[in-house]
């Protein structure tokens, strides 16, 4: 990137809805930050507010203040003037602790304190959208498109394609770009990272996705079921770790199945708290019409060795390649605190010796090792998330207490629109009118 020739810098950050807000800034003034008000942190989808905790609302709506490290700016994906670049967030010239990637930062502290550094690699599916005659969203019409397909009868306008050469250019690392199971939907993976630098590709590299979409006169959706009766879009966390002496602490060479303890007691945190994972990684009312039996979704607290129908699926390598991936997110999801959560509940497995529960063995459609699996409705989700204090608590209280509110909020405005909830039925003219446009 040449530095002479930019003017202005896109400072953003991933907000509690995990949505890109953010200012331009002129390049003279970026390394000084700016101001946005706290109170975003009390708003809605549909900019409602509410006096949420931290987002001082009956306090004034002070500032909170974004600065970001110009070591970290990228080439923006819109012009060659522009630079990128993902904020922290303090308040009163502390850390915000709302500030979802402030919450990764301390997850990740937390496992360097113990001599582990945490490693990441994010998996997404979305859905491409053009619009009909009467201008609303519908699938692109790619009928020649396959699972693990590639080329022109997959991509016939070269939107992915140019999504994928764009990254490169901006200096993301695609690891692979391919159609996904249903037609118009896609699967978007970047390289492992160091696990703050994977989320803020990740985020970032989300938002030039779309933004090349809609350059194309089409959409991108990450939502999790915008579509009835056809799959659903997830979110796959990928960790592991390295130790002092650049080892994988979780492979084990002399063990059966060559992972170590650790991986197992990290296995069984995720397990325990699964039902808490549940709230951060499907964060909204449509979530819960992919989260159920049999679709691959990681409904079931369960794991596996290379198993897709479990919620903590081990990939087959080995040694210095050995991983956890878990399954329960879509791309509504905040990456960043979804990856603390996953850091997070793997830390508490290993910091209690926590006993690994056995590998699943049945076909996870009608056979299945466990009754325990993930809730039923977003209110049912925030109950188990608030009542799992132990995840809650070494995750961060403040962002736990201020995403129960603003979700609580979120779940009251569909009940008054909709009534009930009925995660087998097809997604409601609120929730795509809610969401679709962010997500």
């Amino acid at each position: 990137m040449d530095m002479e020739q930019i003017q202005r810098v896109r400072v953003m950050f991933p907000d509690h809805l995990g949505l890109p807000r953010g200012k331009y800034l002129p390049k003279h003034l970026a390394a000084k930050g700016t101001g946005h008000c706290a109170t975003l942190y009390g708003l809605g989808y549909d900019r409602s507010m509410i006096p949420a905790p931290g987002s001082y609302l009956l306090e004034g709506l002070i500032d909170i203040h974004a600065t970001m490290d110009e070591n970290t700016l990228m080439p923006s994906w819109e012009d060659d003037i522009t630079a990128v670049a993902v904020a922290d967030l303090q308040l009163q010239g502390e850390p915000y602790p709302n500030s979802a990637r402030l919450v990764l930062q301390n997850a990740i502290a937390e496992w360097e304190t113990l001599g582990y550094k945490p490693q990441v690699g994010i998996e997404l599916e979305a859905y491409l959208l053009e619009l009909d005659d009467n201008k609303n969203w519908r699938r692109y019409e790619n009928p020649r498109a396959m699972v693990y397909g590639t080329g022109i009868t997959n991509d016939p306008d070269g939107v992915i394609d140019d999504i994928m050469q764009t990254a490169v250019e901006c200096g993301f690392r695609p690891e692979s770009i391919n159609a996904e199971f249903d037609e118009s939907q896609y699967e978007l993976t970047l390289e492992y990272d160091e696990a703050l630098k994977a989320c803020d590709d990740i985020f970032l590299f989300k938002v030039m996705a779309r933004e090349i979409a809609m350059a194309h006169g089409l959409d991108l959706t990450f939502l999790g079921k915008p579509f009835a009766e056809i799959s659903g879009s997830g979110v796959h966390v990928n960790f592991s770790l390295v130790d002092s002496d650049g080892n994988n602490p979780l492979a084990d060479g002399n063990a059966d199945d060559g992972l170590s303890a650790l991986a197992k007691n990290a296995i069984a945190g995720l397990c325990q708290h699964h039902q808490a994972l549940v709230a951060i990684g499907a964060p909204t009312v449509n979530a819960y019409r992919r989260l159920q039996p049999a679709q691959l979704s990681g409904y079931w607290a369960n794991w596996g060795y290379d198993h897709r129908c479990v919620a903590t699926r081990i990939p087959t390598a080995r040694g210095a390649g050995t991983r956890i991936e878990c399954r329960i997110a879509d791309g509504a999801t905040n990456v960043h605190l979804m990856t603390a959560a996953v850091l997070t509940a793997a830390r508490l497995g290993f910091m209690k010796q926590l006993d690994c529960p056995p590998a699943e063995t049945g076909d996870g459609f009608e056979e299945i090792n466990t009754d325990v699996c993930a809730a039923g409705s977003l209110s049912e989700a925030l109950n188990h998330l608030e009542a799992d204090t132990a995840f809650t608590q070494a995750l961060g209280q403040d962002v736990v207490d201020n995403f129960v509110a603003n979700k609580r909020a979120e779940w009251d405005r569909y009940v008054e629109a909709e009534g009930s909830f009925d995660g087998t039925m097809p997604p409601t003219a609120w929730e795509l009118n809610e969401y679709m446009m962010y997500h």
